[in-house]
């Protein structure tokens, strides 16, 4: 088993920016690749960015290149995602998520609790 535990959210102002962490526990010595996934209420989850475990391989949604960056640090066995320029759409609760880089909630098999993230206009 593998424990994912997100931090870092709140209420940010638009343009401003938060950095998420994706802290991981347990069975870390197996190396998973992580996403970020977020959901708006009445949405359904959706990809945000994705990361080999290694860190050489990045993945993002359109909406947020540019201005989201995912990282690891396998040290800290944690995974950001900092996020700058943010816009009231960004607002939702974003998931971390281990063992995979793909765009589907399906291949992931282990899910953090999640963290709020407010954008307000």
């Amino acid at each position: 088993q593998v424990q994912l535990v997100e931090s870092g959210g709140g209420l940010v102002q638009a343009g401003g920016s938060l950095r998420l962490s994706c802290a991981a526990s347990g069975r870390t010595f197996i190396r998973y690749s992580v996403g970020w996934f977020r959901q708006a209420p009445g949405e359904a989850r959706r990809f945000v960015a994705a990361i080999t475990w290694s860190g050489d391989s990045t993945f993002y949604a359109d909406s947020v290149k540019g201005r989201f960056t995912i990282s690891t640090d396998n040290a800290k066995n944690t995974v950001y995602l900092q996020m700058n320029s943010l816009r009231p759409e960004d607002t939702a609760v974003y998931y971390c998520a281990a063992g995979s880089t793909t765009r589907w909630t399906q291949d992931y098999g282990f899910w953090g609790q999640g963290t709020q993230v407010t954008v307000s206009s």
